[in-house]
């Protein structure tokens, strides 16, 4: 276990420890540190929490002690770079009013609303203040209030006219107790488990921390008094409640639950809406079914799955390490932690996936790849399989494809009228190559189907070679490579110019033959699109000079090529805006005069703390006319290619992304991760 790392400036020494605070051996190492300190008389200290993730309840209260301790001898504690989740922690457990956290240098976050603002207010006059419900139905619901004896806030909610947030939202205004979203990291499992799961769910409260005597415990009725006697009674601490959805309450008990060894009552408040679509297991796997159908793992990656269609994921990532198993998503091209079931239950759910694929669950040694239809939340699904050994157990990953969530429209592509316009004139050509390129998750594929989408007619033969076939769609004749057969890109390809093909589509050009047969293709009155992983316009013809092709036929093959990238768009309920001055654009060669206003997001509980939700694409469309054509002749070297971009002043990936970040629809420093710059 590494040492607290120290320093001193002047008066003032900071302690920076590393890693979790929820482990003994490192709770002890920062108890030392700070007893280290108070013995050589440095009473002013600041402790840099950027390398630590998480904290538990004994950690609080070191930390309440010591800042205790020396505030006796005139001495304090300081707390600085506080991720998301420890602010709210602190929030929630009084902790921020007694000790003092220094806000990153340039940080945007704004202060929450004080609770109890709203102390001697009815909780209709903070819900209309808020804007949460119009007066119309305040009215409405004191009148049903009148004549069936339920609670006015209760019949908002239970009509549909207010969400259970707001409602906690005003109620933590009114009555100073504060709110928290509730997720991974915001709870001590050892304190959860304080009270029997089943009682938990029950009452539907949810223990968090306890600090010197203290339970603080989440709840959706702060006000219901048998509920936390009878939790008092259990744990012999006073309570505090903490305002919490009572959704998030049942999922985040369910998932605190799984962190243990017991998954018996894992996933109670999903619904029971998922159902593996043409599934049949085969005799062998009958066994493991039953076992499945009669224990908690069904009801775990059933509600992953659920949640992963809930929450737009593009993934889901199951991964065995030493000690535990790890569910991630991913959500807006970044992986988040859902939950961490132990590891004995990794090969279960291992199996369970392998039989709703229908592959072989005794083979443990090889790479599988399959495919999982389900109907859930009223949509089809599906679910692309693949698994991979590990030294731990088997690494699987699903893609979720959500076919009600295609997009299959250039209208929808997001691409600026310019590039728009540029686009469909490429795809009016009657022949010609047209690349679609950028690195893998870009948004190639989509983009390659909503193109075939737009020229799809009665009176074209259009023909895909795909692997796989994503998105079928109707009037296309698609065809999927089959490696092990001996059917690739190039075998299939060769054929498919004797089936008299108006439009071809190649999923990826890999190797030489297949970029060869294309660029011929494109040569004989055939419209061929296909993509390319490069990093943007210009390295198409770089990429392709390098497969082989010669100079002369790609420059009369290649029609165009449109570089994209994917970039995550401001989450709109944290965004906040702030001002640059205009040298910060200047440098990347955006003219402004004085200062820019630009955007970015707080972090909160619709966005999982990143500031990011949803995905916009930037584009970049390089037309190939005869300027360009008379280059390529000349097997041009990249500094070429780059000037003649510079030269006809071509809207690169960099100029539509700072123009997007402008708009404030998604922040300076995702664009710049996002072109590598």
């Amino acid at each position: 276990m590494s040492e607290i790392a120290r320093s001193k400036i002047g008066v003032t020494t900071y302690l920076i420890p590393e890693g979790a605070l929820n482990e003994p051996e490192r709770i002890a190492r920062l108890r030392e540190a700070f007893d280290s300190c108070v013995e050589q008389r440095e009473f002013q200290l600041v402790v840099d929490l950027s390398g630590v993730p998480l904290v538990n309840s004994d950690a609080l209260e070191l930390l309440l002690d010591a800042q205790n301790q020396l505030a006796r001898v005139g001495g304090q504690i300081k707390l600085a770079n506080l991720n998301a989740v420890i602010q709210d922690v602190f929030r929630l457990t009084g902790l921020a009013d007694h000790i003092e956290s220094i806000d990153d240098a340039g940080s945007d976050r704004t202060a929450e609303p004080e609770a109890g603002q709203g102390k001697g207010k009815r909780i209709g006059e903070i819900l209309v203040a808020r804007g949460a419900v119009k007066e119309e139905r305040i009215q409405h619901a004191l009148e049903i209030q009148r004549q069936t004896g339920e609670r006015m806030a209760k019949v908002l909610v239970d009509k549909g006219w207010l969400a259970e947030k707001d409602l906690l939202q005003a109620l933590s205004e009114q009555l100073s107790v504060p709110f928290i979203w509730l997720r991974s990291g915001v709870y001590d499992p050892d304190v959860t488990r304080l009270i029997e799961l089943e009682v938990a769910l029950r009452l539907k409260v949810m223990p968090l921390f306890r600090v010197e005597g203290t339970l603080y415990l989440a709840t959706a009725e702060p006000q219901s008094v048998p509920s936390i006697d009878a939790v008092e009674d259990v744990t012999g601490l006073k309570v505090k409640p903490v305002l919490a959805c009572t959704e998030e309450i049942q999922k985040t008990l369910a998932e605190a639950n799984a962190d243990g060894n017991d998954l018996s009552e894992f996933i109670a408040d999903f619904q029971n809406d998922l159902e593996v679509v043409e599934s049949r297991a085969l005799d062998e796997h009958a066994a493991i079914d039953e076992m499945a159908g009669g224990s908690p793992v069904v009801n775990l990656m059933n509600g992953v799955i659920q949640r992963a269609v809930r929450d737009g994921a593009s993934d889901i990532h199951i991964e065995a390490s030493r000690t535990k198993c790890r569910i991630r998503l991913r959500v807006d091209g970044a992986l988040y932690t859902v939950m961490t079931p132990p590891i004995d239950v990794h090969p279960a759910l291992v199996s369970r996936l392998k039989v709703m694929a229908k592959l072989d669950i005794a083979e443990r040694r090889l790479p599988q790849d399959g495919r999982i239809q389900v109907a859930t939340q009223g949509r089809m699904i599906d679910l692309r399989f693949s698994s991979l050994p590990g030294i731990f157990g088997e690494k699987i990953v699903l893609r979720v494809l959500d076919k009600s969530q295609a997009i299959l429209d250039i209208e929808r592509l997001g691409l600026v009228d310019s590039n728009k316009d540029r686009f469909k004139s490429l795809l009016s050509r009657s022949n010609g190559l047209i690349l679609v390129t950028g690195p893998t998750g870009t948004g190639k594929t989509t983009s390659l189907y909503a193109a075939i989408n737009h020229l799809n007619s009665s009176e074209k033969n259009i023909v895909t070679i795909e692997d796989p076939v994503e998105y079928q769609i109707d009037g296309i004749n698609q065809n999927q490579v089959k490696v092990v057969v001996g059917l690739g890109f190039a075998k299939i390809l060769k054929h498919a110019l004797r089936q008299d093909p108006d439009v071809i589509m190649v999923g990826e050009i890999r190797e030489r033959e297949t970029a060869e047969i294309a660029v011929q293709a494109a040569l004989t009155g055939h419209l061929v699109l296909s993509t390319l992983h490069t990093n943007d316009s210009i390295g198409a013809i770089t990429r392709m000079l390098d497969m082989g092709i010669q100079p002369f036929l790609l420059s009369s093959a290649l029609a165009g090529v449109m570089a994209q990238r994917l970039l995550r768009m401001i989450c709109p309920e944290c965004k906040t805006s702030y001002v640059v001055p205009g040298s910060t654009l200047e440098k990347y060669g955006v003219e402004v005069s004085g200062q820019q206003r630009l955007a970015r997001g707080r972090g909160c509980a619709a966005c999982y703390d990143s500031g990011y939700k949803g995905r916009l694409a930037i584009h970049e469309i390089l037309e190939c006319d005869q300027d360009l054509q008379a280059l390529i002749v000349s097997n041009p070297s990249r500094n070429e290619l780059d000037a003649y971009i510079a030269r006809h002043e071509i809207r690169t990936l960099l100029s539509d992304g700072l123009e997007r970040a402008q708009r404030c629809e998604t922040s300076l420093e995702e664009v710049l991760k996002a072109v590598n710059t």
